[in-house]
């Protein structure tokens, strides 16, 4: 092992075995820690993740509710038109129109 070898990998003895003693313990617990905080942020990033899910759904079910308003609305309206028997007649005198033949139901 090289001194830049052993600048990198850190302090062990030079055939590649991994620290003893005292050292070896504080690198357990360093690692264990690490890996624990680890865990700790991939957990919040997680439930994050799914908030931000939920949240979509929430949005894409209102809006499919209203798209389904929307439509039904369309279709009561198109069934509500004027049918061809209600056709009045109207002509132009004195540059005024004038209807003939309406009359307003109920009356």
């Amino acid at each position: 092992m090289t001194q830049s070898d052993r600048l990198i990998f850190g302090p062990g003895s030079p055939n590649g075995r991994a620290a003893s003693g005292l050292v070896a313990s504080v690198m357990w617990l360093g690692g264990l820690v690490a890996t624990l905080a680890a865990m700790a942020v991939g957990a919040v990033l997680a439930v994050f993740a799914a908030a931000a899910v939920a949240v979509i759904a929430v949005f894409a079910g209102a809006l499919v509710f209203l798209a389904g308003l929307a439509l039904r609305a369309r279709r009561t309206l198109s069934g509500r038109r004027r049918r061809g028997d209600d056709v009045i007649e109207a002509r132009k005198v004195d540059g005024a129109w004038v209807a003939y033949g309406w009359e307003r139901p109920g009356r």
